[in-house]
């Protein structure tokens, strides 16, 4: 009996060694800056420049397909280090979207919300809080996320 639980225990040692723990790779605790933001959207394949968005505000542009979008940072420290971020993308529409379509959207999708703005132009936001605890793997979901509503969006709104 002695015998049989020492190779049980033998066995299940092996067992728990060979398992390879999956860590998530951690955002710092104070949040990202915009470079640390430009280097993930590059590593996820994705152009990524840090520029202006003509309003004053300085963002990662990028795109998805044919859809250009900004990420913009928000609950920023001194160190420029910031614990949400927001992808924004919008399209001119010379005021042919109905305000009916946009609440549509908003009574029915969870993730990104729409609104007309005062030139007549459709935008989709997201919010993502990063920090605390945020792992670069909740935000590569929270991307992939925004991919399907950014993908969904024009669609429903029939901008393609």
């Amino acid at each position: 009996m002695g015998r049989i639980l020492s190779v049980a225990a033998a066995v299940l040692a092996l067992g728990f060694a060979s398992i390879s723990v999956a860590q998530a790779r951690d955002i710092p605790s104070d949040g990202v800056t915009l470079e640390d933001v430009q280097a993930w959207l590059r590593d996820q394949g994705n152009e990524a420049q840090i520029t202006n968005d003509g309003a004053g505000h300085t963002i990662v542009s990028s795109k998805l397909g044919g859809t250009k979008f900004g990420v913009y940072m928000f609950d920023c420290n001194n160190a420029k280090r910031c614990g949400s971020i927001q992808f924004a993308a919008g399209w001119p529409t010379n005021g042919k979207i109905q305000l009916q379509k946009v609440n549509e959207w908003n009574r029915t999708k969870r993730w990104g919300r729409a609104y007309l703005d005062e030139s007549g132009g459709i935008w989709l936001e997201s919010d993502c809080d990063i920090t605390p605890g945020g792992t670069y793997e909740l935000l590569n979901d929270m991307f992939a996320t925004w991919k399907k509503s950014v993908e969904g969006f024009r669609s429903f709104m029939n901008l393609n």
